[in-house]
């Protein structure tokens, strides 16, 4: 009988010490969070009349812990880099966006794309993240594609992780 009093004594202060802890643990998050550049790993499909487009690619995304946000990314479509101003590295360049973040450390966030010469606008890209290692990591899931030259989004089946590659000074 003690040694099930014992068991049930240790259960409950667990249960209790579990109950606290994540309350201590708790930060909510803000713009600042995310304050930093992110090293990304982008992969999905991009489904468009003329068939599956398959994109794989890789983003250094920068947020500057004030709803703005720059991008450098390397974009391949079905094997084939895809077009758009580079810089010497063969990066795309000159991506810009806004971002939020909310207090449960999910947020969202918009990638407008340069538009390509003779164009009439550029990409734009739309996801979800979730904040997770306090602000180390990043998931993503995108809401929205529109190409350029449309104004019409396509449907998208593209995600990407992310790991925080150092935090901006706070000069």
């Amino acid at each position: 009988m003690r040694k099930i009093t014992e068991t049930l004594a240790f259960v409950a202060i667990a249960a209790g010490l579990g109950a606290v802890s994540p309350a201590q643990d708790s930060h909510p998050c803000s713009s600042t969070t995310i304050k930093g550049d992110y090293a990304f790993r982008v992969s999905g499909e991009v489904f468009t009349a003329a068939g599956l487009v398959y994109r794989d690619g890789i983003a250094l995304t920068h947020f500057d812990g004030d709803h703005s946000l720059t991008q450098d990314d390397y974009v391949l479509a079905n094997g084939v880099p895809v077009a758009g101003p580079t810089a010497s590295n063969g990066f795309h360049t000159d991506e810009t966006g806004t971002y939020s973040v909310n207090e449960d450390c999910t947020g969202e966030a918009e990638i407008d794309f340069p538009t390509p010469p003779k164009g009439t606008s550029g990409a734009v890209i739309k996801f979800f993240f979730v904040i997770s290692e306090d602000g180390r990591q990043l998931n993503t899931i995108v809401t929205s594609l529109t190409p350029p030259n449309s104004t019409q989004a396509v449907p998208v089946n593209i995600h990407s992780d992310a790991v925080r590659v150092h935090t901006s000074p706070s000069w």
